[in-house]
């Protein structure tokens, strides 16, 4: 289960720090792609397969369904845990997000979303703003 928040930087070679408490889970390898709201998200191989099956299944007839499988799978890239902890965000990836030297790397269960600071502080403000109506929102869906 990843849970939390960490500010790392990047290096010019592009590399983030993936946070200690992670890395077990990521140790056998992991999947990096786009994410929604300008992130990336990190995946463990087994959560990714379980999420490319998912996507490979929606009808290829559906604009969005082809849409969404070439913006999340075509976006994908394998990545490994280095010694050091960090693992290399490609430079198409940090183009996407906008990332450039400080990183909000944000634990979310089963995920992990690697955020430029900036944009991290932008989000988060208007979803803590908008707190009210979205637990609202979400209690219609039973949570």
């Amino acid at each position: 289960m990843f849970i939390g928040e960490y500010q790392h930087s990047v290096d010019e070679k592009g590399r983030v720090a993936v946070p200690a408490k992670f890395r077990a889970d990521l140790a056998t390898g992991a999947v990096v792609t786009k994410g929604l709201d300008s992130c990336l998200v990190l995946y463990t191989k087994k959560d990714w397969a379980e999420l490319a099956e998912k996507v490979s299944q929606l009808p290829i007839s559906q604009r969005d369904a082809r849409a969404f499988a070439r913006f999340t799978l075509g976006a994908a890239m394998e990545v490994e845990i280095d010694k050091q902890g960090r693992i290399n965000l490609p430079n198409y990836l940090k183009e996407y997000a906008e990332i450039k030297k400080q990183a909000i790397v944000a634990g979310l269960y089963n995920r992990v979303e690697i955020w430029d600071e900036k944009k991290w502080k932008e989000y988060k403000q208007g979803a803590e703003k908008d707190s009210a109506d979205i637990a609202e929102k979400l209690g219609d869906l039973g949570v």
